[in-house]
Protein backbone atom coordinates (compact mmCIF):
# COMPACT_ATOMS: atom_id res chain seq x y z
CA UNK A 1 0.00 0.00 0.00
CA UNK A 2 1.40 3.43 -0.88
CA UNK A 3 1.75 6.23 1.63
CA UNK A 4 0.07 9.38 0.40
CA UNK A 5 1.68 12.81 0.62
CA UNK A 6 -0.14 16.08 0.82
CA UNK A 7 0.82 19.72 0.79
CA UNK A 8 -1.97 22.00 2.04
CA UNK A 9 -2.56 25.02 4.34
CA UNK A 10 -1.13 25.53 7.86
CA UNK A 11 -2.04 24.94 11.51
CA UNK A 12 -1.25 22.35 14.19
CA UNK A 13 -4.39 22.21 16.32
CA UNK A 14 -7.58 23.71 14.94
CA UNK A 15 -10.47 24.93 17.08
CA UNK A 16 -13.79 24.11 15.39
CA UNK A 17 -16.91 26.25 15.44
CA UNK A 18 -18.16 24.13 18.32
CA UNK A 19 -15.04 24.94 20.34
CA UNK A 20 -13.65 21.41 20.06
CA UNK A 21 -10.02 20.77 19.24
CA UNK A 22 -9.68 19.25 15.79
CA UNK A 23 -6.85 17.59 13.88
CA UNK A 24 -4.96 19.34 11.12
CA UNK A 25 -3.85 17.76 7.86
CA UNK A 26 -1.82 20.81 6.85
CA UNK A 27 1.76 20.21 5.65
CA UNK A 28 3.21 22.30 8.48
CA UNK A 29 0.92 21.00 11.20
CA UNK A 30 4.01 20.10 13.26
CA UNK A 31 6.05 23.22 13.96
CA UNK A 32 9.77 22.55 14.05
CA UNK A 33 12.99 24.59 13.71
CA UNK A 34 14.45 21.91 11.40
CA UNK A 35 16.31 23.30 8.37
CA UNK A 36 18.08 20.92 6.00
CA UNK A 37 18.55 22.86 2.78
CA UNK A 38 16.92 20.19 0.61
CA UNK A 39 14.06 20.62 -1.83
CA UNK A 40 10.81 19.75 -0.11
CA UNK A 41 8.42 17.77 -2.30
CA UNK A 42 5.57 16.90 0.05
CA UNK A 43 4.32 15.84 3.46
CA UNK A 44 3.31 12.42 4.72
CA UNK A 45 -0.45 12.09 4.77
CA UNK A 46 -2.02 10.35 7.76
CA UNK A 47 -3.70 6.99 7.24
CA UNK A 48 -6.76 6.06 9.24
CA UNK A 49 -7.31 2.60 10.69
CA UNK A 50 -9.50 1.73 7.71
CA UNK A 51 -6.51 2.31 5.40
CA UNK A 52 -4.20 -0.09 7.26
CA UNK A 53 -4.59 -3.84 7.39
CA UNK A 54 -2.32 -4.44 10.39
CA UNK A 55 0.78 -3.09 12.10
CA UNK A 56 3.00 -3.49 15.13
CA UNK A 57 1.30 -0.98 17.40
CA UNK A 58 -1.18 -0.87 20.29
CA UNK A 59 -2.46 2.44 21.68
CA UNK A 60 -3.01 2.99 25.38
CA UNK A 61 -6.50 4.09 26.46
CA UNK A 62 -5.91 3.49 30.13
CA UNK A 63 -7.26 4.83 33.46
CA UNK A 64 -10.90 4.99 32.37
CA UNK A 65 -11.66 2.36 35.00
CA UNK A 66 -10.76 4.90 37.69
CA UNK A 67 -12.36 7.87 35.91
CA UNK A 68 -9.03 9.67 35.45
CA UNK A 69 -9.92 10.43 31.81
CA UNK A 70 -13.04 10.72 29.66
CA UNK A 71 -13.26 8.36 26.70
CA UNK A 72 -15.73 10.54 24.81
CA UNK A 73 -13.33 13.49 25.03
CA UNK A 74 -10.74 11.75 22.89
CA UNK A 75 -12.44 8.92 21.03
CA UNK A 76 -12.66 10.92 17.77
CA UNK A 77 -8.84 10.99 17.68
CA UNK A 78 -8.45 7.20 17.71
CA UNK A 79 -9.22 6.21 14.12
CA UNK A 80 -7.24 9.05 12.45
CA UNK A 81 -4.10 8.01 14.33
CA UNK A 82 -4.08 4.71 12.41
CA UNK A 83 -3.29 2.33 15.29
CA UNK A 84 -5.58 -0.69 15.05
CA UNK A 85 -5.45 -1.97 18.65
CA UNK A 86 -6.15 -0.27 21.97
CA UNK A 87 -5.50 -1.29 25.55
CA UNK A 88 -8.37 -0.81 28.03
CA UNK A 89 -8.37 -1.52 31.76
CA UNK A 90 -11.46 -3.48 32.71
CA UNK A 91 -11.73 -2.14 36.27
CA UNK A 92 -13.20 -4.65 38.72
CA UNK A 93 -14.04 -1.90 41.22
CA UNK A 94 -15.95 0.09 38.59
CA UNK A 95 -17.79 -2.96 37.30
CA UNK A 96 -18.88 -4.21 40.73
CA UNK A 97 -19.73 -1.37 43.10
CA UNK A 98 -22.21 -3.61 44.92
CA UNK A 99 -21.28 -7.20 45.66
CA UNK A 100 -22.61 -9.55 43.01
CA UNK A 101 -24.00 -6.76 40.78
CA UNK A 102 -22.02 -6.14 37.58
CA UNK A 103 -22.25 -3.03 35.44
CA UNK A 104 -20.40 -3.45 32.14
CA UNK A 105 -22.23 -0.65 30.31
CA UNK A 106 -19.32 1.83 30.63
CA UNK A 107 -16.92 -0.74 29.20
CA UNK A 108 -19.41 -1.84 26.51
CA UNK A 109 -19.41 1.76 25.31
CA UNK A 110 -15.64 1.78 24.82
CA UNK A 111 -15.39 -1.71 23.32
CA UNK A 112 -18.28 -1.22 20.91
CA UNK A 113 -17.02 2.17 19.74
CA UNK A 114 -13.58 0.72 19.04
CA UNK A 115 -14.98 -2.25 17.15
CA UNK A 116 -17.18 0.07 15.13
CA UNK A 117 -14.06 1.95 14.03
CA UNK A 118 -12.19 -1.22 13.08
CA UNK A 119 -10.04 -1.13 16.22
CA UNK A 120 -9.42 -4.27 18.29
CA UNK A 121 -9.62 -3.80 22.07
CA UNK A 122 -7.39 -5.58 24.58
CA UNK A 123 -8.93 -5.89 28.05
CA UNK A 124 -6.56 -5.80 30.99
CA UNK A 125 -7.87 -7.47 34.16
CA UNK A 126 -7.41 -5.43 37.32
CA UNK A 127 -7.26 -3.79 39.78
CA UNK A 128 -8.71 -4.84 43.17
CA UNK A 129 -12.07 -4.03 44.75
CA UNK A 130 -12.56 -2.46 48.21
CA UNK A 131 -16.17 -3.69 48.53
CA UNK A 132 -14.57 -7.00 49.50
CA UNK A 133 -12.49 -7.16 52.68
CA UNK A 134 -9.07 -8.24 51.44
CA UNK A 135 -10.19 -7.48 47.87
CA UNK A 136 -6.91 -5.77 46.91
CA UNK A 137 -6.01 -2.20 45.94
CA UNK A 138 -8.02 -0.46 43.25
CA UNK A 139 -5.19 1.67 41.81
CA UNK A 140 -1.67 1.41 40.43
CA UNK A 141 0.70 -0.51 42.74
CA UNK A 142 -2.23 -1.91 44.73
CA UNK A 143 -2.03 -5.40 46.19
CA UNK A 144 -3.74 -8.52 44.85
CA UNK A 145 -6.88 -9.82 46.56
CA UNK A 146 -5.72 -11.87 49.54
CA UNK A 147 -8.76 -12.96 51.56
CA UNK A 148 -10.87 -15.98 50.70
CA UNK A 149 -13.84 -13.70 50.07
CA UNK A 150 -11.76 -11.33 47.96
CA UNK A 151 -10.36 -14.11 45.79
CA UNK A 152 -13.82 -15.61 45.31
CA UNK A 153 -15.10 -12.17 44.25
CA UNK A 154 -12.21 -11.84 41.81
CA UNK A 155 -12.91 -15.24 40.29
CA UNK A 156 -16.59 -14.42 39.86
CA UNK A 157 -15.82 -11.05 38.23
CA UNK A 158 -13.29 -12.48 35.77
CA UNK A 159 -15.76 -15.23 34.92
CA UNK A 160 -18.57 -12.72 34.32
CA UNK A 161 -16.31 -10.31 32.41
CA UNK A 162 -14.92 -12.92 30.04
CA UNK A 163 -18.37 -14.38 29.37
CA UNK A 164 -19.79 -10.92 28.70
CA UNK A 165 -17.12 -10.03 26.13
CA UNK A 166 -16.45 -13.54 24.78
CA UNK A 167 -17.78 -12.80 21.31
CA UNK A 168 -16.30 -9.31 21.04
CA UNK A 169 -12.86 -9.38 22.67
CA UNK A 170 -10.13 -11.85 21.83
CA UNK A 171 -7.13 -10.07 23.39
CA UNK A 172 -6.68 -10.14 27.16
CA UNK A 173 -3.95 -9.03 29.58
CA UNK A 174 -3.16 -9.62 33.22
CA UNK A 175 -3.07 -7.29 36.26
CA UNK A 176 -1.01 -4.20 35.49
CA UNK A 177 2.51 -3.93 36.94
CA UNK A 178 2.26 -6.51 39.74
CA UNK A 179 5.99 -6.14 40.48
CA UNK A 180 5.66 -2.66 42.02
CA UNK A 181 4.02 -1.31 45.16
CA UNK A 182 3.75 -2.64 48.68
CA UNK A 183 3.64 -5.25 49.86
CA UNK A 184 6.05 -6.57 47.23
CA UNK A 185 4.59 -9.42 45.23
CA UNK A 186 6.85 -12.44 44.83
CA UNK A 187 7.33 -14.23 41.51
CA UNK A 188 5.41 -17.17 42.98
CA UNK A 189 2.43 -14.94 43.89
CA UNK A 190 2.47 -13.17 40.51
CA UNK A 191 2.66 -16.46 38.62
CA UNK A 192 -0.16 -18.05 40.62
CA UNK A 193 -2.46 -15.04 40.17
CA UNK A 194 -1.74 -14.89 36.43
CA UNK A 195 -2.46 -18.59 35.97
CA UNK A 196 -5.63 -18.37 38.05
CA UNK A 197 -6.94 -15.51 35.91
CA UNK A 198 -5.86 -16.90 32.54
CA UNK A 199 -7.53 -20.27 33.15
CA UNK A 200 -10.91 -18.62 33.68
CA UNK A 201 -10.55 -16.49 30.55
CA UNK A 202 -9.43 -19.48 28.47
CA UNK A 203 -12.42 -21.47 29.66
CA UNK A 204 -14.89 -18.82 28.47
CA UNK A 205 -12.95 -17.57 25.44
CA UNK A 206 -11.24 -20.64 23.93
CA UNK A 207 -9.64 -18.62 21.12
CA UNK A 208 -8.40 -15.88 23.47
CA UNK A 209 -4.95 -14.38 22.95
CA UNK A 210 -3.74 -13.93 26.50
CA UNK A 211 -0.78 -11.74 27.44
CA UNK A 212 0.84 -12.61 30.72
CA UNK A 213 2.58 -10.75 33.57
CA UNK A 214 2.42 -7.07 32.45
CA UNK A 215 5.58 -6.41 34.45
CA UNK A 216 6.63 -2.83 35.15
CA UNK A 217 10.31 -3.72 34.73
CA UNK A 218 12.18 -5.60 32.01
CA UNK A 219 14.52 -7.67 34.15
CA UNK A 220 15.34 -10.98 32.47
CA UNK A 221 16.21 -12.47 35.86
CA UNK A 222 12.82 -11.57 37.39
CA UNK A 223 11.03 -12.82 34.28
CA UNK A 224 12.85 -16.14 34.58
CA UNK A 225 11.68 -16.54 38.17
CA UNK A 226 8.04 -15.80 37.25
CA UNK A 227 7.95 -18.17 34.28
CA UNK A 228 9.66 -20.93 36.24
CA UNK A 229 6.91 -20.70 38.88
CA UNK A 230 4.24 -21.19 36.21
CA UNK A 231 5.49 -24.60 35.15
CA UNK A 232 3.46 -26.06 32.29
CA UNK A 233 0.81 -23.38 32.77
CA UNK A 234 3.13 -20.93 31.00
CA UNK A 235 1.56 -22.32 27.83
CA UNK A 236 -1.67 -20.53 28.71
CA UNK A 237 -0.05 -17.36 27.44
CA UNK A 238 0.40 -16.31 23.82
CA UNK A 239 2.65 -13.42 24.77
CA UNK A 240 4.43 -11.99 27.78
CA UNK A 241 4.36 -8.26 28.55
CA UNK A 242 7.05 -6.03 29.99
CA UNK A 243 7.15 -2.22 30.30
CA UNK A 244 10.61 -0.96 31.27
CA UNK A 245 10.73 2.82 30.87
CA UNK A 246 14.13 4.39 30.15
CA UNK A 247 15.20 8.00 29.42
CA UNK A 248 17.03 6.74 26.30
CA UNK A 249 14.80 4.06 24.73
CA UNK A 250 17.74 2.23 23.14
CA UNK A 251 19.26 1.38 26.52
CA UNK A 252 16.47 -1.19 27.09
CA UNK A 253 17.35 -3.61 24.32
CA UNK A 254 20.12 -5.62 25.97
CA UNK A 255 17.56 -6.72 28.57
CA UNK A 256 14.88 -7.19 25.90
CA UNK A 257 17.08 -9.65 24.02
CA UNK A 258 17.85 -11.44 27.30
CA UNK A 259 14.11 -11.63 28.05
CA UNK A 260 13.51 -13.19 24.63
CA UNK A 261 16.01 -15.92 25.46
CA UNK A 262 14.32 -16.58 28.81
CA UNK A 263 10.87 -16.79 27.24
CA UNK A 264 12.12 -19.16 24.51
CA UNK A 265 13.37 -21.47 27.23
CA UNK A 266 9.94 -21.84 28.84
CA UNK A 267 7.49 -21.21 25.99
CA UNK A 268 9.04 -20.95 22.50
CA UNK A 269 5.63 -20.34 20.93
CA UNK A 270 5.01 -17.15 22.95
CA UNK A 271 6.13 -13.68 21.88
CA UNK A 272 7.67 -10.94 23.98
CA UNK A 273 5.58 -7.77 23.96
CA UNK A 274 6.19 -4.22 25.15
CA UNK A 275 2.89 -3.35 26.79
CA UNK A 276 3.25 0.23 28.01
CA UNK A 277 5.77 2.94 27.21
CA UNK A 278 5.47 6.66 26.78
CA UNK A 279 7.15 9.96 27.58
CA UNK A 280 5.89 13.13 29.30
CA UNK A 281 5.62 16.33 27.29
CA UNK A 282 7.03 18.41 30.16
CA UNK A 283 8.78 17.75 33.44
CA UNK A 284 6.65 15.78 35.90
CA UNK A 285 7.24 14.97 39.55
CA UNK A 286 5.46 11.62 39.60
CA UNK A 287 5.31 8.45 37.49
CA UNK A 288 7.86 7.00 35.08
CA UNK A 289 10.49 9.34 33.57
CA UNK A 290 9.73 12.07 36.12
CA UNK A 291 12.09 14.88 37.16
CA UNK A 292 13.54 15.16 33.66
CA UNK A 293 13.05 18.37 31.61
CA UNK A 294 10.97 16.96 28.77
CA UNK A 295 9.20 19.03 26.11
CA UNK A 296 6.79 18.37 23.26
CA UNK A 297 9.86 18.12 21.01
CA UNK A 298 11.66 15.49 23.08
CA UNK A 299 8.42 13.60 23.80
CA UNK A 300 7.70 13.17 20.09
CA UNK A 301 11.26 12.02 19.38
CA UNK A 302 11.19 9.61 22.33
CA UNK A 303 7.88 8.04 21.28
CA UNK A 304 9.12 7.45 17.73
CA UNK A 305 12.46 6.04 18.90
CA UNK A 306 10.66 3.61 21.22
CA UNK A 307 8.22 2.54 18.48
CA UNK A 308 10.89 2.02 15.85
CA UNK A 309 13.37 0.47 18.27
CA UNK A 310 10.74 -2.06 19.30
CA UNK A 311 9.87 -2.74 15.67
CA UNK A 312 13.56 -3.19 14.93
CA UNK A 313 13.80 -5.82 17.69
CA UNK A 314 10.67 -7.69 16.55
CA UNK A 315 8.71 -6.72 19.65
CA UNK A 316 5.05 -5.71 19.46
CA UNK A 317 4.83 -2.22 20.87
CA UNK A 318 2.36 -0.12 22.85
CA UNK A 319 2.19 3.69 22.80
CA UNK A 320 1.30 5.13 26.20
CA UNK A 321 -1.02 6.96 26.07
CA UNK A 322 -3.65 8.63 23.87
CA UNK A 323 -4.48 11.44 26.30
CA UNK A 324 -3.12 13.05 29.46
CA UNK A 325 -5.08 11.82 32.47
CA UNK A 326 -5.66 13.35 35.87
CA UNK A 327 -4.49 10.72 38.33
CA UNK A 328 -6.54 11.71 41.36
CA UNK A 329 -4.40 12.20 44.44
CA UNK A 330 -1.19 12.39 42.42
CA UNK A 331 -0.99 14.68 39.37
CA UNK A 332 -1.81 14.80 35.68
CA UNK A 333 0.11 12.11 33.84
CA UNK A 334 1.56 14.06 30.92
CA UNK A 335 2.41 11.17 28.60
CA UNK A 336 -0.62 11.71 26.38
CA UNK A 337 -0.49 12.38 22.66
CA UNK A 338 -3.32 14.80 23.40
CA UNK A 339 -3.15 17.52 26.05
CA UNK A 340 -5.90 17.50 28.69
CA UNK A 341 -6.71 19.82 31.57
CA UNK A 342 -7.68 19.01 35.16
CA UNK A 343 -11.32 18.66 34.07
CA UNK A 344 -10.16 15.90 31.67
CA UNK A 345 -11.06 17.93 28.60
CA UNK A 346 -8.88 17.69 25.47
CA UNK A 347 -7.39 21.14 24.91
CA UNK A 348 -4.68 20.53 22.28
CA UNK A 349 -3.08 18.04 19.93
CA UNK A 350 0.58 17.55 20.84
CA UNK A 351 3.39 17.21 18.34
CA UNK A 352 3.77 13.60 19.47
CA UNK A 353 0.33 12.73 18.06
CA UNK A 354 1.37 13.78 14.57
CA UNK A 355 4.81 12.20 14.90
CA UNK A 356 3.28 8.86 15.91
CA UNK A 357 0.77 9.26 13.08
CA UNK A 358 3.68 9.67 10.65
CA UNK A 359 5.37 6.48 11.89
CA UNK A 360 2.12 4.54 11.61
CA UNK A 361 1.49 5.83 8.09
CA UNK A 362 4.74 4.26 6.85
CA UNK A 363 5.42 1.13 8.92
CA UNK A 364 2.59 -1.33 8.35
CA UNK A 365 2.39 -5.03 7.50
CA UNK A 366 3.65 -4.42 3.95
CA UNK A 367 7.16 -3.81 5.31
CA UNK A 368 9.38 -6.63 6.54
CA UNK A 369 12.48 -6.04 8.61
CA UNK A 370 15.69 -7.19 6.91
CA UNK A 371 17.49 -9.14 9.64
CA UNK A 372 20.90 -9.23 7.95
CA UNK A 373 20.80 -5.62 6.91
CA UNK A 374 23.05 -4.36 4.16
CA UNK A 375 22.47 -0.74 5.25
CA UNK A 376 25.16 0.25 7.73
CA UNK A 377 27.40 2.84 9.29
CA UNK A 378 30.71 2.55 11.11
CA UNK A 379 29.37 4.90 13.80
CA UNK A 380 27.86 2.94 16.72
CA UNK A 381 26.15 6.08 18.00
CA UNK A 382 23.73 5.90 15.06
CA UNK A 383 20.81 3.45 15.06
CA UNK A 384 19.89 1.94 11.69
CA UNK A 385 17.25 -0.49 10.46
CA UNK A 386 16.30 -1.75 7.01
CA UNK A 387 12.84 -2.75 5.76
CA UNK A 388 11.73 -4.25 2.47
CA UNK A 389 8.52 -4.29 0.46
CA UNK A 390 7.43 -7.46 -1.32
CA UNK A 391 8.83 -6.09 -4.59
CA UNK A 392 12.23 -5.51 -2.98
CA UNK A 393 11.91 -1.74 -2.53
CA UNK A 394 13.70 -0.54 0.58
CA UNK A 395 13.03 1.80 3.50
CA UNK A 396 16.07 2.77 5.59
CA UNK A 397 15.48 4.33 9.01
CA UNK A 398 18.12 5.96 11.22
CA UNK A 399 18.75 8.42 14.05
CA UNK A 400 21.50 9.41 16.45
CA UNK A 401 21.14 7.84 19.89
CA UNK A 402 24.40 8.88 21.58
CA UNK A 403 27.34 11.26 21.43
CA UNK A 404 30.02 9.03 22.95
CA UNK A 405 30.92 5.34 23.30
CA UNK A 406 32.48 3.10 25.96
CA UNK A 407 33.78 -0.46 26.32
CA UNK A 408 31.68 -3.17 27.93
CA UNK A 409 32.54 -4.09 31.54
CA UNK A 410 32.07 -7.88 31.57
CA UNK A 411 31.62 -8.07 35.34
CA UNK A 412 28.80 -5.51 35.32
CA UNK A 413 27.34 -6.51 31.95
CA UNK A 414 27.60 -10.29 31.61
CA UNK A 415 25.11 -10.34 28.73
CA UNK A 416 27.44 -8.36 26.45
CA UNK A 417 30.78 -9.39 24.89
CA UNK A 418 33.78 -8.18 26.91
CA UNK A 419 35.52 -5.18 25.38
CA UNK A 420 32.75 -4.47 22.86
CA UNK A 421 32.35 -0.78 22.10
CA UNK A 422 28.81 0.37 22.82
CA UNK A 423 27.09 3.75 22.75
CA UNK A 424 26.51 5.78 25.87
CA UNK A 425 22.83 6.22 25.07
CA UNK A 426 21.33 9.66 25.51
CA UNK A 427 17.73 10.73 25.74
CA UNK A 428 16.33 12.84 22.90
CA UNK A 429 16.60 16.60 23.32
CA UNK A 430 15.20 19.80 21.84
CA UNK A 431 17.84 20.45 19.18
CA UNK A 432 17.00 20.14 15.48
CA UNK A 433 20.53 20.72 14.24
CA UNK A 434 21.49 17.94 11.85
CA UNK A 435 24.93 16.71 10.90
CA UNK A 436 25.96 15.10 7.60
CA UNK A 437 26.53 11.37 7.72
CA UNK A 438 27.59 8.59 5.34
CA UNK A 439 25.77 5.26 5.06
CA UNK A 440 26.83 2.22 3.08
CA UNK A 441 24.33 0.04 1.24
CA UNK A 442 25.30 -3.29 -0.32
CA UNK A 443 22.58 -3.22 -2.96
CA UNK A 444 21.71 -1.20 -6.03
CA UNK A 445 21.06 2.51 -5.42
CA UNK A 446 17.59 3.89 -4.81
CA UNK A 447 16.21 4.95 -8.17
CA UNK A 448 14.63 8.19 -6.99
CA UNK A 449 15.64 8.74 -3.35
CA UNK A 450 13.84 10.92 -0.85
CA UNK A 451 14.79 11.90 2.70
CA UNK A 452 11.89 11.92 5.15
CA UNK A 453 11.76 13.64 8.53
CA UNK A 454 9.31 11.57 10.56
CA UNK A 455 8.96 14.30 13.20
CA UNK A 456 7.24 16.70 10.80
CA UNK A 457 6.38 14.27 8.02
CA UNK A 458 8.24 16.51 5.57
CA UNK A 459 9.59 14.74 2.46
CA UNK A 460 12.63 16.07 0.61
CA UNK A 461 14.34 15.19 -2.63
CA UNK A 462 17.72 13.57 -1.89
CA UNK A 463 20.43 14.88 -4.25
CA UNK A 464 21.74 12.39 -6.82
CA UNK A 465 25.19 13.97 -6.40
CA UNK A 466 25.28 12.49 -2.86
CA UNK A 467 24.70 8.93 -4.11
CA UNK A 468 28.06 7.29 -4.82
CA UNK A 469 27.86 3.99 -6.68
CA UNK A 470 30.73 1.47 -6.87
CA UNK A 471 30.96 -2.10 -8.15
CA UNK A 472 29.76 -3.74 -4.94
CA UNK A 473 27.99 -1.06 -2.93
CA UNK A 474 26.35 2.33 -2.78
CA UNK A 475 27.28 5.13 -0.41
CA UNK A 476 24.84 7.85 0.61
CA UNK A 477 26.84 10.87 1.73
CA UNK A 478 25.83 14.12 3.40
CA UNK A 479 22.69 12.46 4.76
CA UNK A 480 21.16 14.74 7.44
CA UNK A 481 20.82 12.95 10.78
CA UNK A 482 19.84 14.03 14.27
CA UNK A 483 18.28 12.48 17.38
CA UNK A 484 14.91 11.92 15.71
CA UNK A 485 14.07 9.10 13.24
CA UNK A 486 14.49 9.87 9.53
CA UNK A 487 14.17 7.79 6.38
CA UNK A 488 15.84 7.24 3.03
CA UNK A 489 13.51 5.52 0.63
CA UNK A 490 12.15 5.46 -2.91
CA UNK A 491 9.93 8.29 -3.98
CA UNK A 492 7.75 5.63 -5.63
CA UNK A 493 6.82 4.32 -2.18
CA UNK A 494 5.14 7.64 -1.41
CA UNK A 495 2.97 9.83 -3.57
CA UNK A 496 4.27 13.39 -3.69
CA UNK A 497 2.44 16.60 -4.43
CA UNK A 498 3.58 20.18 -4.94
CA UNK A 499 6.17 21.16 -2.37
CA UNK A 500 8.60 23.92 -1.55
CA UNK A 501 11.97 24.60 0.02
CA UNK A 502 12.48 24.60 3.76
Amino acid sequence: MKTNLIFAAVCASVISASGEVELSTAPDRVESPLRVGLKRVGTLAPRSVKDIRSSNWTLGCEALDRDFAKFDEYRRFLAPLGIKKIRLQAGWAKCERVKGVYDFAWLDHQVDYALGQGILPMLETGYGNPVYPGGGGRDLAGGFPTSEEGLAGWDAWVDALSKHFATRVRDWAMWNEPDIGTPKKTPAAIAAFNVRTAKMIRRNVPNARIAGLSLAHNSAEFLDRCLKEMGEDVKLFDSIIYHGYAPAPESSYAQVEAQKAVLAKYNPAAKLRQGENGCPSEMATRFALSNIPWSEYSQAKWDMRRMLGDLGHDVESSVFTICDFNHTGREINLKGLLRANEEKEVIAVKRAYYAVQNVVSVFDETLTRVVDSGFSTTDSTVCTYEYAKADGARVFVFWTCAETTRKVDKEKEPLLPAGQVVPVYERPGDSFITRPHTFKWTGAPLKDPVWVDLFTGAVYEFPKRDVCVSANSTRYVNVPIYDSPCLLTEKSLVLTSHGGTK
